[in-house]
């Protein structure tokens, strides 16, 4: 098995209940364990900014599928929540994102899929959930904590567990 860490987000409906309900459907067949998960942080809009906050969240799984395979499954869940990816805005309102942000020590760049998420450094709604579940994590060379200092971390508020 491989460690995944995949970041969630959005900003449309009950988005930690559809975290909770979509963590559990990705998992339902055995080919992905949650292993952790970060608490959910109030985010404000990256991107297009006349939007909702987004709540954004990280999980930790262990999973027996290839990177694609596990793409395939995340997109499917979005789709079960109402993503439809051809409809959309990049950056814009959505139910759920699910974004792999890196896969073992794999490194990957095809037209679908590019591991470790090229971004990574640049997203503190993505970084601040990581370093909470793995703060002493190097992804390619760079560590968490070190991105996490040196990103922009205004307006990302942690919210308190779900009753």
């Amino acid at each position: 098995m491989t460690e995944a860490l995949l970041a969630l987000g959005g900003n449309l409906g009950d988005v930690r209940a559809t975290f909770d309900d979509a963590i559990a459907l990705l998992c339902e067949d055995g080919d992905i364990k949650l292993t952790a998960r970060s608490s959910d942080y109030r985010t404000p809009p990256w991107g297009i900014t006349d939007q909702p906050p987004f709540i954004n969240a990280m999980i930790a799984v262990e999973t027996i599928l290839a990177p694609l395979a596990l793409l395939t499954r995340i997109h499917a869940v979005e789709r079960a929540f109402g993503r439809d990816r051809s409809l959309e805005t990049r950056w814009g309102p959505r139910t759920l994102d699910i974004d792999i942000i890196a896969f073992g020590s794999a490194v990957l760049e095809t037209e679908e899929l590019t591991l470790p998420h090229p971004r990574l450094g640049e997203r503190a709604f993505v970084l601040m959930p990581l370093a909470e579940i793995r703060p002493d994590l190097t992804i390619a060379g760079r560590s968490v904590t070190a991105m996490l200092g040196a990103a922009d971390t205004a307006g990302i508020e942690k919210l308190p567990p779900r009753g």
